[in-house]
């Protein structure tokens, strides 16, 4: 339980399990200290790692196939966004939220208001709670049908895209004693430069989002969001940065 730095948030209170593609332990970018990249540690439970494993191959082609027919709806050459996902920093998330006994305001903020930071989040759940950001600036509760995914744009699409699709601003609520979702963030590779591609650029829609790479974006989120990477940083003797703003949730700070 912890409080983050979203504006509408009260308190957090959740655990959860991150994991990410699961790289072998000589891969090249984990020994040159690359955070998001590298092997996973997994839990000494029986058949956990199989089954996860397997939920995150099948939910990470899904995200392909999304994103192939994204091309077509966006008028872009077969590959155009695929091409960049070959050794993704997309990361899985087993979410338990608990709404705290002392928390009688039913309809207050467990997780605040915020944009995910990569191309698409594909979220499965089981409980309410789950609100998302209209375009009247109005919030709504999303429906809960475990038969279903939940598909939210991100970030690194709303660049990509010039803004033609637009990084979802939502919320959690306390609605649920308890909460339960998966969340597998669909990204580019580390390195990626997320600008505008050129046949979304015209005259009549210049380009808008100045560029910026997908690792480095996300790597400076994560750290905002998360008190034990800030504290990781300051006693590697960083110093202490300003306070971390992320461009694509302008419509949260109005």
């Amino acid at each position: 339980t912890e409080k983050g730095d979203y504006a509408d948030e009260v308190n957090r209170s959740y655990e959860a399990f991150d994991l990410g593609l699961d790289l072998p332990a000589d891969d090249p970018d984990y020994l040159a200290g690359n955070r998001l990249l590298g092997p996973n540690v997994w839990p000494d439970v029986p058949g956990f790692q199989e089954t996860v494993s397997q939920y995150y191959t099948e939910i990470s082609a899904l995200g392909g196939i999304i994103c192939g027919a994204l091309e077509m709806y966006l008028k872009l050459a077969p590959g155009t966004i695929t091409q960049h996902m070959t050794k993704p920093i997309s990361q899985l998330r087993l979410l338990h939220y608990v709404r705290q006994p002392h928390i009688k305001d039913h309809q207050s903020v467990n997780m605040g208001a915020h944009t995910d930071y990569e191309c698409l989040t594909l979220l499965h759940t089981r409980n309410q709670g789950l609100q998302v950001l209209r375009k009247d600036d109005t919030w709504v509760d999303i429906p809960v049908d475990p038969a279903a995914l939940v598909v939210n744009i991100g970030d690194m699409l709303e660049a990509w895209s010039n803004g033609l699709l637009r990084s979802t601003p939502h919320r959690v609520l306390n609605l649920s004693p308890e909460r339960f979702s998966l969340p597998y963030f669909v990204a580019a590779n580390y390195n990626t430069i997320i600008q505008p591609f050129d046949a979304l650029v015209s005259d009549t829609q210049p380009e808008l989002y100045l560029p910026f790479m997908a690792g480095a974006h996300l790597e400076r989120m994560l750290i905002r969001d998360f008190l034990y990477l800030r504290r990781l940083k300051t006693r590697r003797g960083a110093a202490q940065a300003d306070p971390i703003h992320n461009p694509f949730e302008q419509r949260l700070n109005q």
